[in-house]
């Protein structure tokens, strides 16, 4: 193994172990309820009253750990890290979220933003819980650059319906991102 290989594979160790200790499952004591029933009524919302939104708490949670005034460097604001383009569109069709920064409207922006996804996953994907990765990893990585990746798979002849076989294609920031929201619901 050469020296660069080495590193990367000492920092995916590092990071993989530090990702661990503070990926206590979403039911955990650990994270804050505060949000809790913002996450319930706009899951309810959005997806129905049968469809468990600690997915969603667990998505804030990779987004930020629940941080409401987190920023990144690429401008995304709140526990939902929504960028404010993405979040002007989804105002221009809820002009009642007001602004971007409070966590009511923040949580509420995304969860209307991944059921968009979602529908869009409905038509390629027969399988719920794929649609649900996919959905995640589409609002991570761009539905296009998940499309892509499907694609990509499709040509290798595997099985372009299944995250698990599209992840290998797709950016590797988006399939951490997948797994960690996966590890702290627990699946």
């Amino acid at each position: 193994m050469s020296r660069g290989a080495a590193a990367l594979a000492a920092l995916a160790l590092a990071t993989t172990v530090g990702a661990a200790s503070f990926d206590k499952p979403v039911f955990s004591d650990h994270w804050d309820k505060q949000y809790d029933g913002y996450f319930r009524k706009y899951a309810k919302r959005y997806f129905g009253p049968s469809f468990d939104w600690h997915w969603f708490k667990a998505q804030g949670i990779a987004e930020s750990n629940l941080r409401p005034h987190a920023r990144s460097s690429a401008g995304a604001r709140g526990i939902m890290q929504i960028l404010p383009s993405t979040y002007e569109e989804i105002r221009s069709q809820n002009p009642h979220f007001l602004a971007i920064n409070e966590p009511r409207w923040n949580i509420a922006a995304a969860i209307y933003y991944d059921r968009m996804l979602y529908r869009r996953w409905v038509k390629r994907l027969p399988a719920k819980s794929e649609r649900l990765n996919f959905t995640f990893a589409s609002y991570n990585a761009g539905y296009g650059t998940i499309r892509r990746a499907q694609r990509r798979a499709s040509r290798e002849e595997s099985n372009p319906e299944s995250w698990e076989t599209v992840a290998q294609h797709s950016p590797r920031e988006t399939r951490f991102y997948v797994r960690r929201i996966a590890r702290l619901m627990n699946h």
